[in-house]
């Protein structure tokens, strides 16, 4: 990102530049490796589904030729990305690391130096077969991820998995927490349709009339935050029936309970108002986080399978997204 008239905006070449300008990265002990630029260069608050899409794919077509694969992203839906690219590339053998910075690349105190060399280095050393982002010291399971703040450079966090790996004088890896790699033959997931999906937080108030009309057709799929361990207001019945008039044949919409907590389980029926929301066909996310459960849902969806299998697949851990315990 390089500040314009309008604001901070990707310029392309820019990041090639200042790689070019580093020389940690030509000392031997950092692994050889290729800089790729995809086109078109986005800001993260742009990214789309098709994007994600399109960073796989590129990691396919170079998965024989690399140890490992670093994705310069930025900070606004970097862990949407991540969530995406670890539902997107199963059977992974390989790390492949998000990161980025707080602090643009043309900052005399960016912490984006340190993420790149780091992120190369642990790509190309580490047995983390795994879809991570790596910021401010700490690889953390991608699908796991979540950006907590916008002024530090602290940014990120896992509030439901401790790091993979924690960088300081020495590497730490967590190697009881990395999962075993996949067959090592990596394709994209191969993805049928564009699905309608969406979250919505629920907030004290929320009316049945605006929540019946973002579940109506052609919705096929939504995450809905609630409360606590998975809460939800049960004193409104038109709220309830419009969940269930959207969940129940024919229409079938998949909804998803999870917390607006950044920590925790959901554990739907705890509660007599989460309970009211399994009676209305909701399922629970457990711990996943609503960047992970919406990125999965559409995977899912876009994959062209049933709403009952969707269901299913989204209560199981396919990729080190949810703890079922």
């Amino acid at each position: 990102m390089v500040k314009a008239a309008g604001g901070y905006e990707p310029r392309p070449g820019f990041l090639q530049e200042h790689i070019a300008a580093m020389p940690e990265l030509r000392r031997p002990e950092l692994p050889t490796h290729d800089v790729v630029a995809l086109e078109p260069l986005l800001d993260s608050a742009d990214m789309t589904p098709d994007d994600w899409v399109r960073i796989a794919a590129a990691i396919v077509a170079r998965h024989d030729d690399y140890a490992g694969f670093v994705v310069v992203h930025g900070t606004d839906t970097m862990a949407y990305t991540a969530s995406a690219l670890s539902f997107l590339l199963p059977n992974l053998s390989k790390p492949v690391i998000l990161t980025g910075s707080q602090l643009s690349l043309e900052h005399v105190r960016s912490d984006g130096r340190e993420h790149i060399i780091t992120s190369i280095l642990l790509a190309g050393t580490l047995a983390v077969p795994e879809v991570c982002l790596y910021f401010a010291s700490r690889l953390l399971r991608g699908n796991r991820s979540q950006k907590i703040h916008n002024h530090d450079f602290v940014a990120f966090d896992s509030g439901n998995l401790p790091p993979l790996a924690t960088v300081g004088v020495g590497i730490h890896v967590n190697t009881h927490l990395v999962r075993p790699p996949g067959s090592g033959r990596l394709t994209a997931a191969a993805l049928s349709c564009r699905p309608e999906v969406a979250a919505v937080r629920l907030f004290p108030g929320i009316g049945a009339r605006m929540l019946g009309q973002l579940l109506a057709p052609p919705m096929q799929g939504v995450v809905l935050e609630t409360y606590g361990v998975g809460n939800a207001p049960s004193r409104d019945p038109a709220l309830l029936s419009a969940i269930s008039a959207a969940t129940a044949a024919p229409r079938e919409v998949v909804v998803v309970n999870c917390s607006q907590c950044h920590g925790g389980s959901v554990r739907q029926t705890l509660y007599s108002t989460g309970a009211a929301l399994a009676r209305c066909g909701v399922i629970p996310g457990f711990d996943m986080t609503p960047e992970a459960a919406l990125t999965k849902l559409y995977c899912l969806l876009a994959a062209g399978l049933a709403p009952a299998q969707v269901r299913e697949r989204m209560q199981q851990d396919l990729a080190g997204e949810l703890s079922l315990n």
